[in-house]
């Protein structure tokens, strides 16, 4: 497994994307969806990365640069059938080292506060994020669980 920075430039990115999109459509409230579409993702502020097995796309990760120290984690997403497997765990570690070194000293995530997203909470707690408030645009939202953590 190797993790690269991508350009977002090939077809199978872009279906991967569009998936992740949808589905965060599909299970919460359009005005609760805080997933950035392909053209969100290419802007100058993000660092994108794909995670690939071979010549397999199997999960992906960004960080938005918020100001001079304070990064947003977005669109962490593993393929379905490749979730529970350490991909989402071996990008995690790789985004944060990544920001560390790009000069951050905070990394901040926005994601679902349902049931379907308990993994992904856990998964972040592991990794030293703890709840907060909102931070950035965002406002409370009672869909949304706002974490973050010292770099």
């Amino acid at each position: 497994m190797k993790i690269v920075t991508a350009d977002l430039s090939g077809p199978e990115i872009a279906g991967f994307l569009t998936e992740h999109v949808q589905q965060m459509r599909s299970l919460t409230p359009l005005e609760s969806k805080h997933a950035l579409d392909l053209d969100g993702l290419r802007a100058p502020d993000v660092t994108f990365w794909s995670v690939l097995e071979g010549d397999s796309l199997v999960g992906c990760g960004a960080i938005k640069r918020l100001d001079t120290s304070h990064a947003e984690l977005k669109s962490m997403r593993t393929r379905p059938t490749r979730q529970r497997s350490g991909v989402a765990s071996q990008l995690l570690e790789h985004i944060i080292t990544e920001a560390t070194r790009m000069g951050f000293t905070r990394l901040s995530l926005e994601t679902g506060s349902a049931e379907f997203f308990l993994p992904a909470r856990r998964l972040y707690e592991k990794f030293g994020f703890r709840r907060c408030e909102p931070f950035a645009v965002y406002r409370p939202d009672p869909n949304s669980t706002f974490m973050t953590r010292t770099l």
